[in-house]
């Protein structure tokens, strides 16, 4: 009767496959991709792209694409890192017939037991992470340069606009912008709004003021006789 018993409770708890209405369809916003996500897993995945993108704050599509690029990378290594703990996790819950009696002994020898069972896959799951690793660093690297870039072709349009603003003031003239310095023809990739450079025209003027007034000039150095 015991016997009977407990095969009924083991009946009563086996799990049940999930509910495909469990599932959401997400269509990410920025790649346009349709993701087939747990509801936790969506909210966990948007929290997570957002993050990427506010810490590598990139501008214009080039640099947004290169963004979620990397921020599905990292995402894809923490799926990686939780099925690799996962599955030492399941082999703490099977049952094995070499037993020390001891929970942190037995857990490392559970462990060991789910490596030799299938050392394969491990190593793949091994290379699949190194082989993200290696990717998410080539994209970093690609949007730094374009970063890189794009700020280079913000501060040389800044200092055209400001010794044409310094011109046009020493004629009694006001710089037009959208006149006197026409799109970086070398940078087209890059759009800069006239209001944008014309704040950051007057930023430099004034800082190069304050610095004019303000700054010490350093004292030579004398030479020892």
């Amino acid at each position: 009767m015991p016997a009977q018993v407990t095969e009924e409770k083991l009946q009563l708890t086996e799990p049940k496959p999930r509910d495909p209405r469990a599932l959401n369809a997400y269509r990410h916003g920025l790649t346009g991709q349709v993701l087939i996500l747990t509801p936790e897993d969506e909210v966990a995945y948007k929290a997570h792209c957002q993050t990427i993108h506010q810490t590598l704050a990139p501008v214009g599509g080039m640099e947004v694409e290169l963004a979620q690029e990397i921020a599905d990378d990292r995402w894809r290594l923490k799926l990686a890192a939780a099925l690799d703990n996962n599955i030492y996790s399941f082999g703490l819950t099977q049952p094995d017939t070499i037993t020390a009696h001891h929970p942190e002994i037995d857990a490392a020898f559970a462990k060991t037991r789910i490596w030799l069972s299938d050392p394969k896959n491990r190593t793949l799951l091994s290379l699949y992470e190194q082989r993200i690793k290696r990717k998410e660093v080539q994209t970093t690297a690609q949007l730094r340069q374009l970063q890189q870039e794009r700020r280079e072709a913000l501060q040389q349009a800044v200092e055209e606009a400001a010794l044409l603003a310094q011109l046009a003031a020493s004629k009694g003239e006001i710089l037009d912008i959208e006149r006197d310095l026409p799109r970086l023809a070398h940078y087209p990739q890059f759009d800069f709004s006239n209001p944008e450079i014309g704040r950051l025209v007057v930023h430099a003027q004034r800082l190069a003021e304050a610095k004019k007034l303000f700054q010490k000039p350093q004292k030579p150095l004398r030479m020892a006789a």
